[in-house]
């Protein structure tokens, strides 16, 4: 629970949250409603075997947004199996795979309302768990 997450404040931290995005930074606080604060928090976007940091600075998170929640090894974290490349060219590589994911989610729904399913598209998207 969240008295558990009090060991963990001044370590190094990944959050994954629920609209998909990860955030590494230091947990400088938590509350009881597992609402955190990172400090040095960076997000980090992953393409492929690809990867760019954007600084993010201080970072409030709710806890009902936390998905995942881990600390880092720091001897793994050196030896990555992936590439890192600039933020220019890791957000050029999410929007191409965001517009591919687009354009199948487009032949998929095309193809089930032939088949005489209603794919409602306000729903699919709405959370990612």
């Amino acid at each position: 629970g969240t008295a558990h997450l009090l060991e963990e404040v001044d370590k190094k931290l990944m959050v994954l949250l629920r609209d998909g995005r990860t955030l590494i930074g230091y947990l400088r606080s938590v509350d009881q409603f597992a609402n955190l604060v990172l400090h040095r928090t960076i997000e980090r976007i992953h393409v492929g075997n690809e990867y760019g940091d954007i600084p993010r600075g201080v970072f409030i998170i709710r806890g009902e947004n936390v998905v995942l929640l881990g600390e880092i090894d720091r001897e793994k974290e050196n030896n990555l199996p992936l590439t890192e490349v600039s933020v220019d060219d890791i957000l050029d590589a999410q929007r191409r795979e965001h517009e591919q994911r687009h354009e199948r989610h487009k032949h998929i729904s095309k193809a089930l309302k032939e088949r005489g399913f209603n794919l409602n598209a306000d729903l699919a998207h709405d959370d990612l768990y």
